[in-house]
């Protein structure tokens, strides 16, 4: 398990120190939300606190549903969409990488959510989770 980081709720999280967490993984943060700006203008970030896991996390939601949660991690940073069990279906028809329907049906099971984590390392990874967002925001 890697250390838990940003976890004093008295420091928000700033770009300075997300950026000396997450070292050069700068250039893959920079594109993802700038991509988040340009193709998905109405998901809205938000930094909260959260008591239980001891630690900040990036909520961002579009009209009051939640699209993805962000953690920083040292080196880097990790993406977490959600979908409910209900919503199989539509996940295993839907036009997304083999592996991704793969790991849906053996992935992080939330109560009735079942969902897919991306650690930021490389371009395929911003490939990866554009895929994601796309479908949960179709999904109903």
């Amino acid at each position: 398990m890697e250390p838990q980081l940003l976890s004093d709720p008295q420091q928000y999280p700033t770009e300075e120190i997300i950026f000396s967490h997450i070292g050069k993984s700068k250039v893959l943060w920079i594109a993802f939300f700038d991509h988040l700006r340009t193709e998905h203008p109405d998901i809205t970030p938000e930094w909260r606190y959260y008591n239980d896991g001891k630690s900040w996390l990036m909520k961002a939601e579009a009209k009051k549903k939640t699209v993805f949660w962000l953690s920083i991690v040292e080196g880097g940073f990790r993406v977490t969409v959600y979908v409910n069990a209900r919503q199989a279906p539509e996940v295993m028809a839907a036009e997304i990488p083999d592996e991704f329907k793969a790991q849906y049906q053996q992935g992080i099971k939330a109560g009735k959510l079942t969902g897919w984590t991306i650690l930021f390392q490389n371009e395929k990874d911003l490939q990866d989770i554009r895929a994601l967002i796309a479908l949960k925001k179709r999904l109903k």
